[in-house]
């Protein structure tokens, strides 16, 4: 994170084309999330998100500061499960908020309910490492 922030860009290890550095996180669809999930070459964390749902208000602010301080490392995105059923179905979400970790577009860790950012951030660098 500290030569992001000094302005360089981070490369792909193996190909060497330059990884996204987005420090917000991306809002996905049903119709983008083959573009901008499955084939991203970093590990996706991915909000699943209502607007109704208090505790994924909750959760919010947090997915922020992950997306910033894991930038380069870990894409972040976040998807409106009412406003995309098919990826939510997909999944089997049946509770919000959840956060699924994937990699090349598969799952690897999911994450149901309110949890520490401390506890999120931990399983990132799990994936990542």
């Amino acid at each position: 994170m500290e030569k992001v922030k000094l302005g360089l860009q981070p490369v792909c290890g193996r190909c060497k084309n330059p990884l996204p550095v987005e420090s917000k996180p991306v809002v996905v669809t049903d119709a983008t999330f083959s573009s901008e999930i499955e084939r991203s070459p970093l590990p996706v964390l991915l909000d699943l998100w209502a607007p109704w749902c208090g505790p994924c208000r909750m959760v919010a602010p947090v997915v922020e500061e992950l997306a910033a301080e894991f930038a380069g490392r870990v894409r972040v995105a976040k998807l409106n499960v009412d406003e995309n059923p098919r990826t939510a179905a997909r999944f089997n979400i049946s509770g919000i908020p959840a956060m699924l970790v994937l990699k090349a577009g598969r799952e690897v860790d999911r994450m149901v309910g309110v949890l520490p950012k401390s506890e999120i951030a931990r399983r990132l660098e799990r994936v990542i490492a």
